[in-house]
């Protein structure tokens, strides 16, 4: 409970700065006078909860984050194990896979305009690429990192291909991919939102650009903290299921203010030593070193 309560007085502390700083018209270097208050955001939350437009653009949101995020999760997912299993694979796509991936998902907005025939669409292919490959690469290290022992021993039970990917390779895999999962679903939101703002209709990306090009800034401080609630939200999901599915694995626990104890020396304990004088000699050298 301490570390909770530490969280959130962190996160007041930082509220109540941004207050101070903006009721107070503090301007230095940083010009706090042309930001909102907390009052005039958590108002003009208040009001945007109460009409129908704040929930509309959250489902689009949603709606294109996941069904992006999971398109780039079964394709990252398969595209990475096969590359990482298969020479021919990794010399037909590797190539290519490394000249795109580079190039920065929100530059495909063009390539999306052409190729599909709706906004929405182009939107979900955007949001797909930019997970897309850091959920290939690290499979792809994960898989190939895994001990030989383990696939020698499903052979040697008489076990083929496919049981070795279901019972060890996508097991042994499976913390790489959801620390590839947890980078995609970041990526994923920025993506998306920048979408939003270039080629959306509606959503919470949108949204904001609208309220910025009208001068609303509680307005686009609203949409901000929106933005970040949803990917803590979905981050943290990534997270919780990840921790289902590797449960299996042993995790260090940390206690607050606890420390290891530290190990006292202690008195050599006497041998007692029978035989010969060369038997003794070798025992009483072993005791000093």
């Amino acid at each position: 409970m301490s570390r909770y309560a530490l969280r959130v007085g962190s996160l007041a502390a930082a509220l109540g700065l941004w207050q101070l700083l903006t009721s107070m018209d503090v301007d230095l270097w940083l010009r706090f006078s042309q930001f909102p208050t907390v009052a005039d955001v958590a108002r003009t939350f208040g009001e945007r909860l109460s009409g129908p437009d704040y929930w509309t653009d959250l489902t689009d949101s949603l709606t294109r984050i996941v069904t992006g995020f999971l398109l780039a999760a079964v394709l990252g997912v398969a595209t990475g194990v096969l590359v990482a299993r298969s020479r021919l694979a990794e010399d037909l796509l590797g190539p290519l896979l490394e000249v795109v991936r580079p190039i920065p998902a929100i530059a495909l907005v063009p390539v999306a305009i052409l190729l599909f025939p709706s906004n929405e669409q182009g939107i979900v292919f955007i949001t797909c690429t930019a997970a897309f490959f850091p959920v290939l690469v690290s499979t792809r290290h994960a898989v190939r990192a895994l001990t030989p022992v383990w696939e020698e021993a499903v052979r040697t039970m008489g076990g083929g291909r496919w049981r070795i990917l279901g019972s060890v390779v996508l097991p042994g895999a499976l913390p790489g991919i959801f620390g590839g999962l947890s980078v995609g679903i970041g990526v994923s939101w920025i993506c998306v939102i920048s979408a939003e703002m270039i080629s959306g209709q509606y959503g919470v990306g949108y949204r904001t650009w609208q309220d910025y090009t009208v001068v609303d800034y509680p307005a686009v401080f609203v949409g901000m903290v929106t933005i970040g609630v949803l990917g803590w939200i979905t981050s943290t999901a990534v997270e919780l299921l990840g921790r289902r599915l590797t449960r299996w694995l042993p995790r260090t626990s940390y206690v607050p203010g606890l420390r290891a104890p530290r190990a006292r020396a202690t008195a050599p304990v006497p041998v007692p030593v029978t035989g010969s004088p060369r038997a003794k000699e070798e025992v009483t050298h072993d005791q000093l070193v």
